[in-house]
């Protein structure tokens, strides 16, 4: 199940991701969309927020690593971002993360693509 909506002129979809009580507090787990970068999708206390899954430092999988708090640390090099805004926090990762708008609705997690 898709949705389309039109957002400051430019076509959003909705794309589900998973059931909200699929991910407790504190979890992250990595999500695939057809023809988007490999997504990571964060429980942070009940919020749920989505990310590329890709450090911008290496190609490595961010949900490879550990999360804690609004902190994500990459596996390889250990550099580490905010999820909530997807700033570089430590070295050696500097370029920000890209982050997607969430939305939940009827139980569902969905990510605006």
């Amino acid at each position: 199940m898709t949705q389309s909506n039109a957002v400051a002129g430019e076509m959003q979809t909705l794309v589900p991701l998973c059931p909200a009580d699929s991910l407790a507090p504190g979890q992250m787990r990595a999500c695939h969309v057809a023809n988007v970068t490999p997504l990571a999708i964060f429980n942070l206390d009940g919020e749920f927020l989505v990310t590329s899954n890709i450090c911008t430092h290496e190609v490595a999988l961010l949900t490879d690593g550990y999360f804690e708090g609004d902190i994500v640390e990459c596996a390889m090099h250990g550099g580490s971002f905010d999820v909530r805004t997807g700033e570089a926090k430590r070295l050696p990762c500097r370029e920000r993360l890209e982050t997607f708008a969430v939305v939940v609705k009827d139980g569902q997690v969905f990510v605006k693509i």
